[in-house]
């Protein structure tokens, strides 16, 4: 993950490299005569601007300091030169190991959505923090669904209500059925393991078959 993201990156660079050399001296006359200008190759910063938004949304958020000031500065050809500034500036955080944790790559979204970032992972037999998102991704749903329904999601003390109480709410309320309830039962119980670094209870066949049961209880239980 962390060499893909730094060859994006390099590529980016070059890109940005590309895009400058491109310059070529033009003239253009607006009916006062002809002034001197610079042509660039469009497409290439077309292709930079949006690549590199892409990417920093996707790492950082559209709030961070480096989305803002990117987004500011690639109004006009002249940005270029800030944008490799910002991207040696994440490729140097890269490399330093500042955003690449899970949980940073969660809270990032380097994938589009969850489900495929914990398909990476059981894809490169990660299957400890693949367990962790997963059952992020189950939490988060029931969460949805206690909102969707109309269901207080904080408790008396106005704190979040664990994801157990969540379940059981929903299946009362007949969400779903006593088959699905005791199901999550068992996967919220995996993914604690997984949290708490309880690794031997559990193994990648198991946490396969988690990511099936939530892709298709997303699927069944619509909000």
């Amino acid at each position: 993950m962390k060499d893909k993201i730094i060859n994006k990156i390099d590529y980016l660079l070059d890109l940005a490299d590309r895009f400058k050399a491109s310059a070529t001296p033009s003239t253009i006359d607006m009916g006062l005569g002809p002034m001197a200008t610079t042509k660039y190759d469009v497409e290439l910063y077309a292709e930079l601007k949006n690549s590199t938004k892409s990417l920093v949304l996707k790492l950082y958020g559209n709030e961070h300091p480096f989305y803002v000031d990117l987004n500011k500065s690639l109004t006009n050809f002249g940005g270029a030169d800030n944008a490799k500034g910002i991207l040696n500036a994440i490729k140097l955080e890269i490399k330093d190991g500042f955003i690449l944790s899970i949980r940073d790559l969660v809270s990032g979204e380097v994938f589009s959505d969850f489900i495929e970032m914990a398909e990476y992972f059981l894809k490169e037999k990660y299957k400890d923090p693949a367990a962790v998102i997963i059952g992020s991704v189950l939490e988060n749903r029931l969460r949805s669904l206690m909102t969707a329904n109309n269901i207080d999601t904080l408790d008396q003390n106005g704190k979040p209500k664990k994801a157990s109480s969540l379940n059981d709410e929903l299946y009362k309320v007949d969400i779903y059925g006593k088959l699905d309830q005791k199901s999550i039962v068992a996967w919220l119980d995996l993914r604690n393991q997984a949290a708490h670094g309880h690794y031997i209870e559990y193994n990648q066949k198991q946490v396969e078959m988690m990511l099936n049961y939530v892709r298709d209880f997303i699927n069944r239980i619509k909000l």
